[in-house]
């Protein structure tokens, strides 16, 4: 059932930003089934049953990254996974969501909250406006089998705006080239940014550097918690540029330009030598301690806008490297924002932790705890309800955020199975 229930809601709109389509399906399974459903301003949805006092709430954020807005997955199974043709699965976090939506069916008591606009800054957590009463929540949007997350990384958003361009007479005859990357493997900036995956933005940035180029137009990075797959730019260079990856094209621009429009050189400059990927790591936790990810840029009317994703398994760590690279952005023009800002989630074994463990060894004898170096909303419920014991789990589920992205059907329903042994344990 889960398997058909994931693909159903597949076909519901679920990209970031969108939320009526399924805020109506969830309504109108609450009904079929006899809970309680209640909306919030952010969209988040809370199912209860009337007169029953839960004991654990199971939690899933309802949106999905959508590599083009507004596109239906299409799903395949294949060698024992499901995929999607172009696109990615949504299985992040559609997977929970049909767990959650399998056990309202069969009429268990707990509480289900569906969070909104996860995938854009946990914005539905943030906001939450709706009473939870369980002592325990378990989150559902882990991605790997046997791992039961007890802590997590917190993240902040940096965007970084320089308005500064000049139209400039060809007096040195440059030549104008369009410099393209396509068909990296991306991933998460988080669990993925200590796997050597290349940086779009950052290859190009280089080539322009390595061939001392003048900027003129450059756009590129999908999300903004995404290792960019492509990026496109046009410059103008005395020098050939020279290609710093194999899926990278490089096109002479067929006739003279008599001016052309610059950007600032600071932008390449910034580019070209700033510290992507991780900045510290934790041998304790084995995960990366701090990192941070160059996502987004895109050619404004009069200058360029560029945006970065920073994390930290600590909170005093993730303030440095907020403060770092905005002093360091600062230094090269540019002007600053940040947005999206939530805590880390401290490594926390408890009661209700040890419960789960204790269950999923049952099952797994490899079973273990773990830390994630990636935004989890338990680290903002945490903060908002400090006396909830909170754990989270999931199937297994590689590639997230990309068109790589897969789940692994028997893993799937072999943690339902442990789910369903959780409820009953907490529920007794």
């Amino acid at each position: 059932m889960i398997i058909e229930t994931f693909k159903e809601i597949t076909q519901i709109p679920r990209c970031s930003g969108t939320h009526k389509p399924f805020i109506d399906y969830i309504v109108a399974f609450s009904l079929k089934y006899n809970y309680i459903c209640k909306v919030d301003e952010a969209k988040n949805i809370l199912c209860y049953k009337e007169d029953l006092i839960p004991t654990i709430c199971l939690q899933s954020h309802y949106d999905i990254v959508c590599l083009e807005d507004g596109k239906i997955p299409t799903i395949v199974e294949k060698d024992g996974y499901l995929h999607a043709l172009d696109s990615t699965l949504g299985a992040d976090n559609g997977i929970g969501c049909a767990y959650m939506l399998a056990l309202m069916a069969d009429g268990i008591n707990c509480e289900f909250l569906f969070t909104s606009d996860e995938e854009i800054g946990l914005i539905g957590a943030n906001h939450l406006d709706l009473p939870l009463k369980a002592k325990y929540m378990l989150n559902l949007d882990s991605e790997e089998e046997g791992r039961i997350c007890i802590g997590c990384a917190g993240g902040i958003d940096i965007f970084a705006t320089i308005d500064s361009s000049s139209i400039v007479p060809n007096d040195q005859d440059k030549t104008l080239y369009e410099i393209s990357i396509s068909n990296l493997p991306g991933g998460h900036s988080g669990v993925d940014i200590n796997k050597n995956i290349p940086n779009a933005l950052k290859l190009i940035a280089k080539t322009i550097y390595d061939c001392d180029g003048d900027l003129i137009d450059f756009f590129g990075g999908e999300r903004i918690n995404s290792i960019p797959k492509k990026a496109k730019a046009i410059i103008a260079s005395s020098q050939t540029p020279i290609s710093s990856h194999e899926n990278m094209t490089i096109k002479e621009i067929e006739g003279r330009s008599e001016h052309y429009k610059k950007l600032d050189s600071n932008i390449i400059q910034f580019l070209a030598n700033f510290q992507n990927g991780v900045r510290d790591f934790d041998e304790t936790l084995h995960i990366p301690k701090t990192s941070i990810n160059l996502s987004i840029i895109n050619t404004t009317h009069d200058g360029i806008k560029i945006s970065l994703s920073a994390r930290s398994m600590d909170n005093v760590e993730l303030e440095k490297i907020k403060n770092f690279t905005v002093a360091e952005l600062k230094s090269f023009g540019f002007e600053l924002s940040t947005n999206g800002k939530y805590p880390a989630w401290k490594p926390d074994i408890n009661d209700f932790s040890k419960t789960v463990l204790d269950i999923y060894k049952k099952h797994n004898p490899e079973s273990s705890f773990e830390a994630v170096h990636a935004g989890l909303e338990c680290a903002i419920f945490k903060d908002k309800y400090p006396n909830m014991l909170i754990t989270s789990i999931g199937p297994n589920i590689y590639f997230p955020h990309g068109d790589r992205e897969k789940c692994e059907i028997t893993s799937v329903k072999r943690v339902y199975t442990v789910l369903q042994e959780i409820i009953q344990t907490i529920n007794n």
